[in-house]
Order: C-alpha cells, then sequence, then structure tokens
C-alpha cells in the first residue's frame, strides 16, 4: 500500500521537473513555388544540436545529453544560432529531403533563436532552409528522423495540402501541386494520437487534474458527473478555440489550469461528499482546459479539407488519454485498496496533497516566472 502511495506521490512531484524539460513536437510549413523548396521549422534546437536520441522520450532529462541540453539553452541567442548553423550539415542529412526520388540540397536563408528566459524551460527556435527543386519535379518527400522527436508538417499554399504527423519516418512523396490532403478518416485516425499523447505523456497538468477528479471518490456516480461535465466542456471550447470564435491568450489560461488543479485537490481533502456546486466547478475549469487543447492545436495546425474529422480525432484521442489515466489509477491502487476503511486517509487525501502542491508551484511559476 505505502508503494503505491509512494509511487503516486512521487509521479506528482516529479511533474514539476518533467514540465520544465518538456519534448515538444517541430512544426514545418512546407511551401514550393518557382523551382524552389522551403521549410519553415518552428522547434526546440537544444536537443537536437546536443545530439540527444529524442526517441521515444517525454523529457530531456531521460537521455544521455541532459546536462549539454541544459547548457545550450544558457547561451546568447546569436551564440546558439551559430551552433546551429555549425551542425546544419548533419541535421539535413539526416531529415534527406528528396524531389521525384533526387536529394535536395538545402540551406539555411534564416535562423533566429529566443533569448535567454528560464533556463529550466525549452525555448523556441525558428529555422526557414530553402533550396532548389530540379526541373519538373512533381513531389517531394520529407524524412524525419527518430531521434529527431516528433513533427508536424504542413504544406501550404495549395488546394487540398498535405499534413502529416512524423515519427521517424518518410512523408511519402507530396504533391507539389497539392491534392495530398488526407481523407476525413485519415484525418480522423491521424489525430487520435495526437490527442492522446496530448494527455499521455506530454499533458502533465491534464493528468493531474483527472487524477484529482478520481481521488474525490472511486463510487461510479460522482466519477461520472465529474468526468461527464469536464468532458463537455472542453468539447465546447475545444472546437470553439479551434475556430477561433473564443481565444485566451496562454497567460490567462495556463495559470487558471494550475489554480484547477489546486482547488479540485483542496476539496478532496476538505471535502467528504459531492458537493452541489462540484459538477459546476469541474464544467467550468473543464472550459479553460479545452481552451488549452484549442492552443496546441492551433500550433500544430489541423488540415484545411479535413478540419472537423481531424478535430474529431484530437478530441477522441483526448478522452482515451482521460480513461487511460483513469483506468491506470484504478489498477494502481483504487482496485486494491479502494474498499478499505484507511484508503481516503492514507491514499486519497495524501495523493490530493500532492497534487495541490505540485499545481501551486505551476499557478506561481506560470504567473510569476
Amino acid at each position: 500500500m505505502f508503494r503505491s502511495v509512494l509511487a503516486l506521490v512521487l509521479f506528482c512531484l516529479s511533474a514539476i521537473a518533467a514540465s520544465a524539460h518538456e519534448v515538444r513536437p517541430a512544426v514545418a510549413d512546407l511551401t514550393t513555388g518557382e523551382g524552389r523548396v522551403e521549410i519553415a521549422l518552428s522547434f526546440t534546437a537544444e536537443p537536437i544540436v546536443a545530439g540527444a536520441d529524442l526517441e521515444g522520450v517525454e523529457d530531456t532529462n531521460d537521455t544521455a545529453r541532459s546536462e549539454d541540453v541544459d547548457a545550450l539553452r544558457a547561451l546568447p541567442p546569436e551564440t546558439m544560432a551559430e551552433r546551429l548553423r555549425d551542425h546544419l550539415p548533419e541535421i539535413l542529412a539526416a531529415m534527406n529531403v528528396q524531389a521525384d526520388g533526387t536529394p535536395v540540397s538545402l540551406g539555411a536563408a534564416e535562423i533566429e533563436v529566443a533569448p535567454v528566459g528560464n533556463t529550466e524551460l525549452p525555448r523556441d527556435t525558428w529555422l526557414v532552409l530553402e533550396g532548389a527543386l530540379p526541373d519538373g519535379a512533381s513531389t517531394v518527400e520529407v524524412t524525419w528522423p527518430a531521434s529527431f522527436g516528433t513533427l508536424i508538417l504542413r504544406q501550404q499554399g495549395v488546394e487540398e495540402p498535405y499534413t502529416g504527423y512524423l515519427e521517424g519516418q518518410s512523408s511519402g512523396p507530396i504533391p507539389l501541386a497539392g491534392g495530398g490532403q488526407l481523407s476525413g478518416w485519415q484525418a480522423f485516425g491521424a489525430y487520435i494520437p495526437v490527442g492522446f499523447e496530448h494527455i499521455v505523456p506530454l499533458g502533465l497538468d491534464h493528468i493531474l487534474f483527472v487524477l484529482g477528479l478520481f481521488f474525490f471518490s472511486l463510487h461510479i456516480k460522482p466519477l461520472l458527473f465529474q468526468v461527464s461535465a469536464f468532458t463537455a466542456a472542453h468539447t465546447v471550447t475545444l472546437a470553439l478555440g479551434a475556430l477561433h470564435i473564443v481565444r485566451l491568450p496562454a497567460s490567462i489560461v495556463e495559470p487558471i489550469i494550475a489554480a484547477s488543479i489546486v482547488f479540485i485537490a483542496v476539496e478532496n481533502i476538505v471535502s467528504r461528499g459531492m458537493s452541489p456546486w462540484r459538477p459546476a466547478v469541474v464544467f467550468v475549469f473543464g472550459l479553460l482546459h479545452g481552451l488549452g487543447f484549442a492552443g496546441v492545436l492551433e500550433e500544430f495546425g489541423l488540415p484545411q479539407g479535413g478540419f472537423v474529422p481531424a478535430l474529431l480525432g484530437f478530441n477522441v484521442g483526448v478522452e482515451l488519454g482521460q480513461l487511460f489515466v483513469i483506468a491506470v489509477a484504478f489498477l494502481a491502487v483504487g482496485y486494491w485498496f479502494g474498499r478499505k476503511p484507511w484508503y481516503r486517509a492514507r491514499i486519497a487525501v495524501p495523493a490530493s496533497v500532492a497534487i495541490a502542491a505540485v499545481g501551486s508551484y505551476w499557478f506561481v511559476e506560470r504567473v510569476f516566472l
């Protein structure tokens, strides 16, 4: 029993460190025209320059080059840009861009590195690559190595553009004239893992919120009320945010999400039953979590012709991620100890205290740091 509680507490506390060293997907916009190809990348350059292997990694601290990554974060933007430029030949060789099967020679047209901020947090780099296409080329193919993590590749400036989610594989031939857009079912299926990964393993704040709902009560009715309210709410604002109907800056949404984690966890500690306002509060917080999901989708981009199925797939992935979190928590502690008279005092309350502590740290970090 105590090992299970300790594991839960350690997981919550380790979330503080993990959120500081998370591995973010790279996003690339692919544009072609007048015999040239341009790939505009927005990514975290330090792990790649350090030679860290990001395949299957959620936290750069889990790589053999974590210290090198942290050191690169502290470099001034100009110095980091030069480091990136020095490593471009090997980066481009690993990317292996081809047109009709012929390698395309790319060079850096622009490199911009964000200023040094909190060196415990990832910073963004913008890299624009350009190259000449062979005469008569009709397709281009981009390979993104698994060691670089995940890439969202988006074709720009054509009808029915290609959008791909690459994890160590090739995009396949992308028609330069357009027409490589995913079908509705393909878009739906492709965005399910995007939504799932945003919960497990990338959505640590959402994981803690869901765990807060779980530790309130193991009875099916309270849990169902809460999860249903949360799901209904974030589904609404996810759609509204993705459609740009409702938008709030991350500087407002992220601290409130952290505050929601604290509120739910504290109420777990002080309350012994479902209050009349608990589902309503969960619903309101779900609206804000949905805006957080929408912010992620805005970074990734949704295929223009497959907007609705991709949005639905992302939402299904989010729901599957939440159910996975609840299932793991139930199998870890609920199934074994949920009916014990000391479950609340020795498991639910200590876990909620740990969740509240992490949420409080995130709130302070997001507001003041």
